[in-house]
């Protein structure tokens, strides 16, 4: 069976998730990158295989996958050891709702297509950087409350899941928009992930794309 293809860029978060998820299951894969900056997402070739110009894409088993969340399932569902998801009910629960938040409440708003597009109705950049980092400062307040009460060193307990797969890279987008990381258990679960290979191999900083 051949590796999957990852479609991605360095800088994208959601990009990230699938490095780590991948990462953390031991799958290998081969890169291919699309400079989102200089528009390489809205090449006719790219658009064959995501019509909306997003990334991540993932080529697996003569098909393509996209949304990252999507992706992390089907990693979880193919290949579930070790697993990303608790096995209570409640606890999955939790975790899946922890990682929504991210990706669907806070990284869309302040992802490049929507911040691109306040630009063209007149905000300056200052304005549109604010903006961002109002929705990620809400964002993230939201999740340390989420895991409050729940036992470290990751987001749920001892082991790592869909949650921190999904806070790491925001966090990294927390710092590139200037937010203030105020919450000691977010931050306590960022060390802990990046203290495994798995993660430490899927910073932006480490692609080979990265500038």
């Amino acid at each position: 069976m051949t590796e999957p293809v990852l479609h991605g860029y360095f800088r994208s978060s959601a990009s990230f998730r699938v490095r780590a998820a991948l990462n953390l299951k031991g799958i290998g894969y081969e890169d291919a990158f699309h400079h989102l900056g200089k528009g390489d997402q809205h090449a006719s070739a790219f658009l064959s295989i995501n019509p909306q110009g997003l990334v991540p894409a993932l080529e697996v088993d003569g098909a393509v996958l996209t949304q990252s969340l999507a992706i992390c399932e089907y990693l979880e569902e193919t290949h579930p050891f070790p697993p990303l998801l608790p096995s209570d009910p409640i606890m999955r629960a939790k975790v899946r709702r922890f990682a929504q938040v991210i990706a669907c409440e806070v990284h869309p708003v302040q992802n490049l297509g929507v911040l691109n597009r306040l630009r063209r109705l007149g905000l300056s950049d200052d304005q549109v950087t604010a903006w961002g980092a109002e929705t990620i400062d809400e964002g993230l307040n939201a999740c340390a409350q989420l895991i409050a009460n729940e036992e470290g060193p990751f987001c749920f307990g001892s082991e790592v899941s869909l949650a921190d797969i999904f806070l790491v890279p925001q966090l990294v987008n927390a710092r590139r928009f200037g937010v203030p990381l105020r919450w000691p258990k977010l931050a306590a679960a960022e060390a802990a992930c990046l203290s495994l290979e798995a993660f430490a191999r899927a910073l932006p900083a480490n692609q080979p794309d990265a500038e």
